[in-house]
């Protein structure tokens, strides 16, 4: 596979995936869900730490800024290393396959990258108005931007048995977390990696 088609399929990934959150940013208050099927729902949700929401802050006793700030930094690092392990591997090269998973790890990093950068200094809040672009007052600064989730799936949404104890009665929701179509290509093209292993990564004779 050509570096020129690597690059196309990198920034297709990158437009369905802002389009997405740009769409729902704009459109949505913080919050707010429409009901797609029972067991699939657009979420508006913003997320400030890494996957499923988890924060450096919450972690090690730093600031929350210092935490977000460093999280954005250590990503501008990672999605570097990565860049170059696909244009090492393109130019070798390298399986179809694992390039394919290099693609969507890539675009999905990247894709979350520019919302950590950028958002905070291109929108304004979304707690109870539509965010709009290029507000007065934006929400943060540059590198402290929070990451627009929106795809929920709460395939179960049901109760705990009562004669459990402990948890009788209580909620009972699979699955939770709420992502974005770059969570997506990320999570696809590490599961190819795992799956496709010995393709992905065959030994030498």
């Amino acid at each position: 596979m050509s570096l020129k088609k690597v690059s196309l399929f990198i920034l297709l990934l990158l437009i369905v995936d802002q389009w997405t959150k740009i769409y729902v940013k704009t459109h949505f208050y913080l919050g707010e869900s429409v009901e797609v099927f029972s067991w699939f729902k657009i979420l508006f949700i913003e997320n400030e730490g890494a996957a499923w929401g988890t924060k450096l802050s919450d972690i090690v006793p730093i600031a929350e800024s210092s935490a977000k700030l460093f999280l954005t930094l250590f990503r501008l690092v990672a999605i570097i290393a990565i860049g170059y392990w696909v244009f090492h591997t393109v130019k070798n090269n390298g399986p179809k396959l694992l390039i394919i998973a290099q693609i969507l790890i890539f675009a999905g990093a990247l894709g979350n990258i520019i919302d950590s950068v950028f958002y905070g200094l291109v929108f304004d809040h979304s707690n109870g108005q539509l965010a709009t672009w290029w507000a007065e007052n934006p929400y943060s600064k540059l590198f402290h931007g929070k990451v627009v989730d929106m795809l929920y799936f709460p395939l179960i949404d049901t109760q705990w048995p009562e004669w459990i104890p402990g948890i009788g009665g209580a909620p009972f929701r699979f699955f939770q977390p709420v992502f974005n179509i770059a969570d997506t290509a990320i999570s696809t093209g590490v599961g190819i990696m795992l799956v496709f292993s010995k393709k992905v990564f065959p030994k030498n004779d």
